[in-house]
């Protein structure tokens, strides 16, 4: 179990699943996973299988929307679906041409009304702050913490900037 010693500490297994997913979330919370994650462009009853087997076990799942073309319309169902956290992600090869979530965290939460909304994508401890400004659940940093040059420093800078300090 991943998370058994940390008190605290939420594991969130980013498996973006796409089929299966009432096995796929069972197992990962078998494992000590807190949240998992499935793409928001699987099928309709893989999401609701998704969550109901994370409900079950009282834990929560999470809608990445990479490669979702119509964002409003799917959140809309996503929510109505049960999905505890809608993330707008910003895909790599999307970074690479100069795309930021933040267009699509503002749509995306103009629609829901249940879910919870999630951020991740490109962010990075110079850019975190016009995220925080839209005021999302849950920010997810990745590369920018992992490849920066001093990813201790640029963690701290991303935790002082959601703390607002």
């Amino acid at each position: 179990h991943l998370n058994d010693n940390i008190e605290g500490v939420k594991v969130l297994a980013d498996l973006k699943i796409m089929d299966a997913a009432d096995y796929e979330v069972s197992q990962a919370v078998k494992f000590g996973a807190d949240i998992v994650t499935i793409l928001g462009v699987a099928e309709d009853a893989s999401i609701k299988a998704a969550v109901d087997e994370a409900h079950k076990h009282g834990k929560q799942l999470l809608v990445d929307m990479i490669a979702v073309q119509d964002l409003e319309k799917r959140a809309k169902d996503l929510d109505d679906l049960g999905a505890d956290y809608i993330a707008v992600h910003t895909g790599y090869d999307l970074q690479a041409e100069g795309q930021s979530p933040l267009e699509s965290l503002r749509k995306v939460k103009s629609v829901i009304s249940n879910s919870k909304v999630a951020v991740a994508g490109g962010i990075k401890p110079d850019t975190i702050k016009d995220i925080v400004a839209e005021n999302p659940d849950l920010i997810i940093v990745g590369g920018g913490i992992a490849n920066a040059d001093d990813p201790v420093e640029a963690a701290k800078q991303c935790r002082a900037a959601i703390e607002g300090k």
